[in-house]
């Protein structure tokens, strides 16, 4: 399985090939890179696919320090640079977008357009640093839990997903430590909503009507800060739209991209 070494990390990646245009997926917290298959499915003929997992993560395995976006950013720029591609589209769904913003603020140069999922520019509310430090209490006292698998299902999946168990399955095998380190990072990042407008470049916001994780509010502020986005909902998505609703969300992927 491909690897890079980048930034003391051992990240795993995969990627489609090709001479086409490049589009860069970085996943949400708690998935990997599998939750874009229906993106990628839909859109290796025309684009050259790479989608990574981050740290602490499916097979780039557990995080051991702590870490920032920031430092993500750097990952997915690095990993970009031993792929050889001077810049790419990058998608990003929930923690993803938030790497992908910081990227944005950081190597602009890198990125052609973004797709932003699920996401915000929004520091974490108080209330939810509050659930997560008694979720990491509870993983570290009785484990994962079923009762968490399944709370942990409906705030990313939302009900009825045909392949939750499947997810739940790749849950339990996070240690917590690892959590704390995810938790850590997800909990500090700082609020970048005031430096959006240094984004200038072409943006789509997706975001699902039923996300329990980030409000439909918080998405449509980022993308009125965004000077060149568009904004779309999905009727009866919830936090993870592109995996879970996949035929209403690629249509619009599809139509950003070739617009570009």
């Amino acid at each position: 399985m491909p690897h890079i070494q980048a930034n003391g990390q051992r990240l795993f990646y995969t990627d489609t090939g090709g001479d086409k245009p490049v589009l860069l997926f970085s996943h949400g917290l708690h998935m990997d890179h599998e939750m874009f298959a229906p993106q990628i499915d839909a859109l290796a003929d025309r684009y050259r696919c790479v989608a990574w997992d981050e740290r602490g993560h499916g097979q780039t395995g557990p995080a051991t320090a702590r870490f920032s976006y920031y430092d993500s950013a750097d990952d997915a720029a690095a990993l970009l640079d031993a792929l050889d591609i001077p810049s790419a589209v990058w998608v990003g769904m929930s923690q993803g977008g938030y790497l992908s913003l910081r990227a944005a603020l950081t190597h602009p140069e890198r990125i052609a357009a973004l797709v932003l999922i699920d996401t915000q520019a929004r520091p974490e509310p108080a209330e939810r640093i509050d659930t997560h430090q008694k979720t990491l209490a509870m993983w570290r006292e009785h484990g994962f839990t079923d009762a968490m698998a399944d709370n942990t299902a409906q705030r990313i999946l939302g009900e009825d997903f045909a392949d939750t168990a499947y997810w739940q399955d790749k849950w339990r095998g996070f240690t917590a430590d690892n959590v704390y380190y995810l938790y850590d990072t997800l909990d500090t990042r700082d609020d970048i909503s005031d430096r959006l407008g240094e984004i200038d470049i072409p943006a789509l916001v997706i975001h699902g009507t039923d996300d329990r994780a980030i409000t439909l509010e918080r998405a449509r502020d980022m993308a009125d800060r965004l000077p060149r986005s568009t904004f779309v909902t999905i009727e009866g998505a919830g936090h993870a739209a592109n995996l879970t609703h996949a035929e209403a969300v690629n249509p619009h992927i599809e139509a950003f991209l070739a617009g570009l």
